[in-house]
C-alpha cells in the first residue's frame, strides 16, 4: 500500500482517514514502512499521521531529542490537531515523551513501543562500520527477535545511511542526544493515560525499561509480547493492533456515572 507524502512548509507527512489524530513517531532508523500495518488498520477509525523526521536534515546543534521535539511542536501548531494520540517507537518514543512534558494541551494518550528515555542499548559501538554489509545486517537483526524480519530491503537502508559520513555523525549526534537526556526525574508529571507495549525479546531497551516506565508514569498500562524485539508494530503487528485498538476504545468511551 503506497501512501501520498504531503506537504505543507517545510514538513512532508502521510495523513490518511478521519477521527482523532494517532500521530506516529519513528525512530533512528525508522522508515515509514515501520508503520505500514498500523497505518492500514487505524486508518478506518483516526487520523493516521506520520510527519517524516528530519533525523538528517537538522543543523548538527539541533540534532538532538529537542531539536526534533520542536519540531514535531511546530508541524502539530501548523496542522491544528486537537486531541491527539501520540505514539513513538525507540527515538520516536523517546521524543513524543518530551513533547507530552513540554506540551501537554493538545495530547489525550501517550503511546510508547520500545522507547529510550531511561536506558538503551546503542549501535553497541560508538562508530558503526562502514561498509561492512554483513556488521550491518546482523545489527539490524538484532532490532528483531526473528532475524528474517531484517530483509535485505530494510538492511540495505540501514546500509545506506551509515555509509554517508554526515549521516553517522547526525546518527551519533542524536544517540548521544538521548543518552544524556534521561528523563526519569520528570515522568511522573505525565497525567495522559499512557498505553506501554514491549517485547519480551527486546534487547535494545530490555523489558525492565517497561517496567520501569509503568512504575513511574502514574495512569499507564504495560503489555509485554513474546518472541517479540524492539519494534512490535513491525514484528507482530496484529497483536500490536488489538493491544492500541483496546486501549483506545476504552478511552473513547464515557466514563461510567457512578
Amino acid at each position: 500500500m503506497q501512501y501520498e507524502i504531503k506537504q505543507l512548509d517545510k514538513f512532508k507527512y502521510i495523513e490518511e482517514g478521519e477521527g482523532e489524530p494517532l500521530v506516529l513517531l519513528h525512530g533512528l532508523f525508522g522508515a515509514l514502512s515501520n508503520f505500514k500495518d498500523l497505518i492500514e488498520y487505524f486508518r478506518h477509525t483516526h487520523k493516521v499521521v506520520v510527519p517524516i523526521l528530519p533525523l538528517f536534515d537538522l543543523d548538527i546543534l539541533h540534532t538532538s531529542v529537542g531539536g526534533l521535539q520542536k519540531f514535531v511542536h511546530k508541524f502539530i501548531e501548523a496542522k491544528g490537531y486537537q486531541h491527539i494520540h501520540l505514539l513513538g517507537n525507540s527515538l520516536g518514543g523517546h521524543v513524543a515523551l518530551v513533547h507530552v512534558l513540554k506540551h501537554p494541551e493538545r495530547i489525550k494518550s501517550l503511546i510508547l513501543t520500545g522507547s529510550s528515555g531511561l536506558f538503551e542499548n546503542g549501535m553497541g559501538d560508538t562508530y558503526p562500520k562502514r561498509g561492512d554489509y554483513d556488521y550491518i545486517r546482523k545489527k539490524t537483526e538484532l532490532t528483531f527477535y526473528d532475524p528474517k524480519m531484517a530483509t535485505k530491503e530494510l538492511v540495505d537502508e540501514v546500509y545506506d545511511i551509515v555509509n554517508s559520513r554526515l549521516k553517522v555523525i547526525k546518527i551519533i549526534a542524536l544517540a548521544k542526544s538521548a543518552i544524556r537526556n534521561n528523563l526519569g526525574e520528570e515522568l511522573n508529571q505525565i497525567s495522559q493515560p499512557t498505553l506501554l507495549v514491549w517485547g519480551n525479546n527486546d534487547t535494545i531497551t530490555p523489558p525492565f525499561v517497561g517496567r520501569e516506565f509503568n512504575r513511574l508514569i502514574p495512569n499507564s498500562e504495560l503489555h509485554f509480547i513474546d518472541k517479540c524485539g524492539h519494534a512490535p508494530m513491525m514484528e507482530v503487528p496484529d497483536e500490536f493492533n488489538r493491544i492500541l485498538h483496546k486501549f483506545l476504545t476504552k478511552l473513547s468511551e464515557p466514563a461510567a456515572v457512578a
